[in-house]
């Protein structure tokens, strides 16, 4: 093998009697400094591979001076690595070493062509599946497998996000999941990387978000017995994947990784794979795999009695509405067709907000208790509910008292809390394809929709009453009046938990292509801005998301969760303005102990100015005391091309 000198160090860098760790070609060293000589040696002590160049050289009594281990004092001659007493054969393996005039050189044999691993196999099949992003952070116990992905971003098949807490790591996977139906994979160590993980992993699977998880693990041999950072990692996710499994030295690698992305896309669901240390480097010639003959077409059409049933109840009503929820996420287009056919208003789960634009003709708002008193008006008086791709959970309201047509395709939805009138287990898009054929001498009264303009003035002339109501910071009415008239048309926005969240979906008026994204049913603090990375990056990798502008709105206590991970935003340079309502206080938490009549106590935050916060992470960071100065702050902010914090002084009790 070629053998090629390298430049380790410059002359000044390293004191005489001194080590220090270096690296050639990838070679890990300790280089040493000893009575006027230099010598180069395998930086690994053949005890358990402690860094010889963190060690130091000590003497002894009788006047030997070794070169100590810092992990259990083994020792070694400093310049032969020979150890005490030792032969030659049983010490480090060394390199020569030349002083030149601009530094400290070693000779090395050329680095060998990388070798084809386990980890390469599965990380080219990830891609493959179409896995675009990785968030998370590299560490110990995953370094094997960080270098496979390393590779894939090298060859522009994926892009990687190093993240401050894995925490961020998951919820930014389930955003982005959530608003692509494409997975993207979060990587982790083993030990508390891996279960740093599960809050946003158990929001991916009560959202139905595809997620793919990928933690280190510790090497085969020490599992069990209670290693450093040791888990039961199956165990650990055995509740929150639909899919785990380990990555040993026999299993089929490729074939692995297809079936966790296939359960992640399939199943709309958290797959996760786990990744010894010694495994991942294993060298590999296995063929990775495709998708290709994998999956089958996703649409389920509803049958042709349920079709002619859905068609008697529609003629007979008089006061026909929809629910939208998210699960028509991806045929809003053809549900909006359906409702201006039939003249119904549309209202939606707050899930499913800004699937219809609030300017829609048709549009009647959130239905339930993050909604609009415009859609309750009409669910209180309507004589058919058609609820296409809603859970009925009790935040929405769905009243059972109304003939009901459900439409899911997912059937153990279908009358889950009670008997409907007409469950149709069919893909939403595909029910509504089928049935507007048969509405073609339909006619429809416009009496709900001259209703639904009525209903809309009544509230927003109430909103506009509510703006003048003085408190101790700014009105949410306020800050949702102006981020609806500054934000973007085609803007995605990532919301919180909390006061703040239910303000949103009370005041906040959708127009165009915005997309809401949200904790659903898991209702997890701190979403929002770990969401906005997720969101960013779907901007990055699907054209049909190109140039669209991140929102993020959260509480003080929100935001506290993730708030380094702004640093995160400004690194990777996203275009993310984060809407901040700071109380100094967990409001939502007070309001229920003032609605339960407890005293509200340990709900109070002490935070910095987050603007600063913002600036010192290096990005941009804008202050709000005044109703008067949101919309130039919103219009700032929407304009830069920098991670934003926009910090507005709100009110706890002016929700």
């Amino acid at each position: 093998m070629e053998k090629v000198w390298i430049k380790v160090a410059d002359l000044q860098s390293l004191p005489e009697g001194r080590v220090m760790s270096v690296t050639a070609n990838n070679k890990f060293l300790c280089l040493v400094h000893y009575k006027g000589e230099w010598a180069a040696m395998d930086n690994h002590c053949p005890h358990q591979g402690g860094p010889l160049g963190e060690g130091s050289i000590e003497c002894n009594e009788e006047g030997g001076c070794y070169l100590r281990c810092p992990w259990h004092g083994w020792d070694f001659d400093p310049i032969t690595g020979v150890p005490p007493g030792g032969h030659e054969d049983s010490g480090q393996q060394t390199y020569p070493v030349e002083v030149r005039e601009d530094g400290i050189y070693m000779q090395i044999e050329r680095e060998k062509p990388h070798r084809r691993t386990v980890t390469d196999v599965m990380s080219e099949t990830m891609t493959n599946w179409g896995v675009k992003r990785v968030f998370g952070i590299v560490g110990h116990s995953n370094l094997g497998l960080a270098d496979a992905l390393r590779r894939q971003e090298q060859a522009g098949r994926l892009s990687y996000i190093g993240v401050r807490h894995e925490g961020a790591a998951a919820f930014a996977a389930s955003a982005y999941g959530k608003l692509t139906g494409t997975p993207a994979a979060c990587l982790t160590i083993a030990g508390p990387g891996a279960t740093n993980l599960l809050t946003g992993l158990w929001d991916a699977k009560v959202d139905r978000a595809p997620v793919l998880a990928l933690t280190g693990q510790v090497q085969t041999q020490v599992f069990g017995p209670g290693a450093f950072q040791d888990i039961d990692l199956l165990a650990a996710f055995e509740s929150v994947a639909s899919f785990s499994q380990p990555v040993l030295v026999n299993s089929k690698h490729a074939e692995l990784m297809s079936l966790a992305c296939k359960h992640a896309i399939v199943q709309r669901n958290v797959s996760h794979l786990v990744f010894p240390d010694d495994i991942q480097t294993q060298a590999s010639d296995e063929a990775a795999l495709t998708p290709e003959g994998r999956v089958s077409d996703m649409h389920i059409r509803p049958s042709l009695d349920d079709l002619e049933a859905a068609l008697a109840l529609i003629k007979a009503a008089k006061r026909p509405i929809i629910v939208m929820g998210n699960g028509a996420a991806s045929a809003k287009e053809r549900v909006i067709a359906l409702a201006e056919k039939l003249g119904a208003p549309v209202m939606t789960t707050f899930r499913g907000k800004g699937l219809i634009p609030d300017t829609h003709p048709n549009a009647a708002g959130v239905l339930g208790r993050s909604g609009t008193p415009i859609a309750s008006w009409f669910m209180n008086e309507c004589d058919l509910i058609i609820a296409l791709g809603s859970s009925f959970a009790n935040h929405t309201g769905i009243t059972p008292k109304r003939k009901i047509i459900q439409v899911d395709f997912e059937p153990m939805q279908l009358g889950k809390f009670h008997p409907v009138a007409l469950p149709i287990y069919a893909e939403i898009g595909s029910f509504c394809d089928a049935l507007m054929p048969r509405l073609e001498a339909y006619q429809a009264d416009d009496i709900q929709l001259r209703q639904l303009q009525e209903r809309w003035k009544i509230w927003r002339q109430e909103k506009a009453t509510r703006l003048s109501e003085k408190g101790e910071g700014v009105h949410s009415a306020a800050i949702f009046k102006a981020l609806s008239e500054s934000a973007p048309e085609d803007a995605i926005l990532c919301v919180d938990v909390g006061n703040n969240t239910y303000s949103f979906g009370r005041y906040f008026e959708t127009k165009g292509r915005q997309r809401v994204l949200m904790s659903g049913y898991l209702g997890s603090i701190g979403f929002a801005f770990p969401a906005a990375l997720g969101a960013w990056s779907a901007t990055q990798d699907f054209e049909n998301l190109r140039g669209r502008k991140v929102i993020s709105i959260s509480g003080d206590g929100g935001f506290g969760q993730y708030p380094m991970d702004f640093t995160t935003a400004v690194k990777y340079k996203m275009n993310i303005t984060h809407i901040l309502l700071n109380n100094s206080e967990l409001g939502k938490i007070s309001k229920e102990q003032r609605s339960g009549e407890w005293e509200v106590w340990a709900t109070d935050l002490h935070n910095p100015s987050f603007a600063e916060f913002a600036k010192l992470c290096g990005g941009k960071g804008i202050r709000v005391t005044e109703a008067s100065q949101l919309l130039p702050a919103m219009q700032e902010a929407f304009a830069s091309s920098e991670p934003t914090l926009i910090e507005i002084m709100s009110d706890a009790l002016l929700v």
